[in-house]
């Protein structure tokens, strides 16, 4: 009985195995979704105040007050002074940077005309004044010289009376002059004279007195070299030394040539001993171009009227009417009693240059000032201006003659003061 009872529960045993093994799977209970969170809320962090702003922006320059570039020197000074007291009278410039308008400071030093002396003053305003950019002096053999030093000092370096191009081709990238160079100079001579002198009047014989500078030989090359283009022969090419004191021998060359015209880049010493002897030999061209020496206003008084119809191209001219003249013509008046002098102007457009550049490029380093000043489009007292790539500026380049013991803007028709008085007389008709 009781192996029966125990095969029972064994069959059994093994029917609810076999029963459970049938029977289906529990579903899977689901993980328990956590309740979303929200995102933590940041804290309020406070601006980055901008550093602290300088007292002022340094602008330096070395400039010929005295020797031999000091007539120059004198007109660039007021124009770089009132440029300044313009900005700053405004409150200055305002620099992004610093969140600020600060005023300029100009530390100029007189370096006498010589180069030696201009190197080492900008290597001083470079050291002692930490300058944010250079203005340049006058005369194109100065400006050579510190050009050099702007480029090593990695300082942008602005530049006028300086009409010099090669300097330009030298791989400088931190010159800039908005003036015309001799390019210009040598070709707007000849189409000038065609636009206002009939042909068979034109004075079409040349004599070319080249000093024997760099700028010097540069202009007097391409005065030749240009002359055939536009209808003219260079019948006397003649070279001599600054401070030369006898010029009669090549004025003599050009009288017996039958020269009509005398293109010539003198500087002011040399310019008046030029005229003086051309006087005394009896020689007067009917038209004469000489660049430097009569841009003074001495030039009117030293040479009385042996220096009257010589024409310069100086780069500007009190009558020009562009917007700011007035203003810089009325300050000249009242400081020195006539407008303002051929240089002023330009020099006055570097200040304004480097202002806008400054402003735009929202900072005081000098590489990002560098490429704004390249990257310029704007008005100035000198007119539209724009750089080329090696830092010469395409601006107008205005004829000024000697009138009457007074500069008159002769060309272009639309900014002119007087008209082209064409030939020049005898020294003793005048």
């Amino acid at each position: 009985m009781k192996a029966r009872l125990s095969i029972a529960l064994a069959l059994l045993l093994i029917l609810s195995l076999v029963l459970a093994s049938c029977a289906p799977a529990p579903a899977p209970t689901e993980a328990p979704v956590a309740a979303p969170t929200e995102a933590p809320v940041a804290a309020p962090t406070e601006a980055i105040p901008p550093p602290p702003a300088p007292e002022y922006i340094e602008f330096g320059a070395s400039i010929p007050m005295t020797g031999k570039y000091g007539s120059l020197g004198n007109m660039v000074l007021p124009g770089y002074q009132y440029a300044v007291d313009a900005i700053n009278a405004a409150g200055g410039i305002y620099v992004e940077e610093y969140d600020a308008t600060i005023p300029v400071r100009l530390t100029y030093y007189d370096d006498e005309s010589d180069p030696t002396k201009a190197v080492s003053k900008l290597e001083s305003l470079f050291s002692d004044q930490d300058v944010t950019v250079y203005l340049g002096g006058a005369g194109s053999d100065m400006h050579a010289a510190t050009a050099a030093i702007a480029e090593k000092n990695q300082v942008p370096y602005c530049g006028v009376a300086f009409a010099l191009w090669q300097i330009h081709q030298q791989g400088y990238r931190y010159l800039f002059s908005p003036f015309p160079k001799s390019p210009n100079q040598a070709k707007d001579v000849f189409e000038i004279l065609n636009a206002n002198v009939p042909e068979g009047e034109r004075p079409t014989k040349v004599a070319i007195f080249a000093e024997t500078t760099d700028w010097g030989k540069e202009l007097g090359g391409l005065w030749a070299e240009n002359a055939p283009e536009y209808g003219y022969e260079v019948v006397v090419y003649e070279e001599y030394a600054p401070r030369t004191e006898d010029m009669s021998g090549m004025i003599l060359k050009a009288k017996n040539a039958g020269a009509e015209m005398l293109l010539a880049l003198p500087a002011p010493p040399d310019g008046i001993a030029m005229f003086k002897q051309m006087a005394e030999l009896g020689w007067a061209p009917k038209f004469s171009l000489v660049i430097r020496a009569p841009e003074g206003v001495n030039w009117g008084t030293d040479m009385g009227t042996a220096g009257e119809y010589v024409t310069i191209f100086p780069g500007w001219h009190h009558a020009a009417n562009f917007e700011g003249v007035d203003e810089i013509n009325a300050r000249y008046q009242e400081e020195f009693g006539r407008p303002a002098d051929l240089l002023t102007g330009p020099a006055y457009a570097c200040v304004q240059i480097f202002a806008d550049a400054i402003e735009r490029a929202g900072t005081l380093d000098r590489e990002a000032v560098r490429d704004a000043v390249a990257a310029t489009d704007m008005s100035t007292v000198v007119g539209p201006v724009t750089f080329n790539e090696d830092g010469t500026g395409n601006v107008l380049n205005p004829l000024i003659q000697w009138q009457n013991g007074q500069l008159e803007l002769v060309w272009p028709p639309e900014h002119q003061s007087a008209e082209l008085a064409y030939p020049a007389p005898p020294f003793d008709e005048r």
